[in-house]
């Protein structure tokens, strides 16, 4: 028997995601992105040279293409948590054809894409919880007698704590702490990228003597190649699509998803080129082999000398802070997002006193944990961009679904994208799905074997157990809840 206690904590028990910030803080989340091309400077340049500057612009134009068609639907879906949102609402609907009869085949394709996205982003927290592991060693010489796996894992732990603790109270914090890692990451990244025209260090000749590597050949594995490195690619410079999932927490979703979304936009553009021409153009093409992991600190000690390499590790250390914190909101509100829509277990939907998914962060958190037990961040990466491929292509069509409907046509959309944007969209669909996917797997055979392959496959896979589970959850809560109901008349 419920006591009035009991039921007034229940009544006091937030039930949806409270709209607590603006585009400036969203944004301030999300500044993770420009960010994630700093471990893929060396391997970009391995395969296409300086070509790969060309690589960053075409993939960050890719990205203002897809987002622009997720800047409309987060104005036609203002509760919708981003893309995980976007797929599950349109192709989870009652109404939909395809959910009639025993199995839902839209609710499980809608949740396979949320979790696919899921996927893209989840395992940032373990590769940079690695990557973090790997420079503690390296600033601090007396953590070396620390087996590398286990001083991650510390690291991992901490961070993850620290950053579930402040944000547990909201995205407000959140975003304090992102304006705090964005000063401290960002204003260094572009001074050291900046100081090379202002020295004299940065050579054009670097750049256009070494456009791709001598025994390029356009063949169909260069080409696979190139879809690889697009889906690699957009991992990175199109992830900007994140400051979307906090829909349900602007406070005016109209208008500050599609401005956060094109101002993040804006700056990966700026960014990735800048940095990548800048390093390329100073270190040359083969110092930068030579260093593949972290270009960055021969180009901050050549411009800035001894002081250089000390700025570029606390501004490396605060980047992949920033990341880590940009990644553990995303994947957990799209945790969050496919409990509520009940392809997720219900308890992951739970949220604390002051509305903030800490179930979903939690079990994201302990995922990462288990991520970084295997050790390598290629792998991780290469797996989790399989997910990203998925999920992108698989929203994208969404929104071309969205623009043919005649119901969801109709609704209204204060952000519009140009005209004609939805065949735009399904042909960017088709690059996602099947070109690049194609492309990626090709790529991972050839960098790490199949296994890394398998590893994603088996992550994705793990959806279709959890999502029956979910289904009989969510019946035999129906049921329960049913019996309440005719037993409360009875009485």
């Amino acid at each position: 028997m419920n006591t009035a206690g009991d039921r007034s904590r229940a009544h006091c028990e937030p039930k949806e995601l409270e709209r607590s910030i603006d585009w400036k803080q969203g944004l301030a989340i999300a500044l993770g992105v420009p960010l994630l091309i700093l471990p893929s400077i060396g391997y970009f340049t391995g395969y296409v040279w300086a070509f790969s500057i060309i690589l960053w612009g075409l993939t960050i134009l890719l990205g203002f293409i897809q987002n622009i068609a997720f800047g409309e639907l987060s104005t036609v879906f203002p509760k919708a948590s981003g893309l995980p949102g976007y797929t599950q609402t349109v192709f989870g609907s009652n109404s939909n054809k395809i959910n009639q009869g025993k199995f839902k085949f839209g609710k499980f394709i809608g949740g396979f894409s949320a979790w696919s996205y899921w996927f893209g982003w989840s395992p940032v927290l373990a590769i940079y919880a690695i990557l973090i592991g790997d420079y503690l060693q390296g600033l601090i010489p007396t953590l070396a007698v620390i087996p590398k796996t286990l001083l991650s894992l510390l690291a991992g732990g901490f961070i993850f704590g620290t950053l579930a603790i402040i944000n547990s109270k909201g995205l407000k914090n959140g975003a304090k702490a992102g304006y705090i890692l964005a000063v401290v990451s960002l204003i260094p990244l572009m001074v050291i990228t900046l100081a090379p025209f202002l020295t004299g260090d940065f050579h054009i000749a670097n750049i256009t003597g070494s456009w791709f590597p001598v025994d390029w050949t356009w063949d169909l594995q260069h080409v696979l190649i190139i879809f690889g490195l697009f889906a690699m690619a957009e991992w990175s410079a199109c992830a900007w699509e994140t400051a979307a999932i906090y829909g349900p927490e602007y406070r005016n979703p109209n208008t500050d998803t599609p401005k956060a979304l094109l101002i993040c936009g804006g700056i990966c553009l700026v960014l990735y080129v800048l940095v990548q021409t800048s390093v390329i153009g100073t270190l040359g093409v083969d110092e930068v082999l030579a260093q593949p992991v972290s270009p960055m600190l021969p180009l901050a000690n050549l411009s800035l000398g001894s002081i250089g390499a000390s700025i570029s590790i606390i501004m490396l250390i605060g980047a992949m802070l920033l990341i880590i914190q940009t990644a553990f909101l995303s994947s957990a509100r799209s945790i969050y997002s496919m409990s509520i829509q009940g392809n997720l277990p219900a308890f992951l939907s739970k949220l604390n006193s002051h509305g903030h998914p800490m179930n979903a962060m939690a079990a994201d958190a302990m995922f990462n944990m288990c991520l970084i037990l295997l050790g390598n961040p290629t792998a991780i990466l290469a797996a989790s961009a399989i997910g990203y491929m998925c999920a992108n292509g698989i929203s994208l069509y969404t929104y071309f679904k969205v623009r043919n409907d005649p119901e969801l046509s109709k609704l209204e959309r204060p952000f519009k994208a140009p005209h004609g944007w939805k065949n735009v969209a399904l042909i960017t669909a088709i690059l996602n799905v099947p070109f690049f996917l194609v492309g990626i797997i090709y790529l991972n055979s050839l960098e790490l074997g199949w296994a890394t392959t398998g590893i994603g496959f088996f992550v994705l896979c793990l959806y279709i157990p959890l999502w029956f589970y979910s289904q009989r959850e969510a019946k035999e809560g129906k049921a329960v809840e049913k019996d309440a109901i005719f037993g409360e008349i009875s009485v």
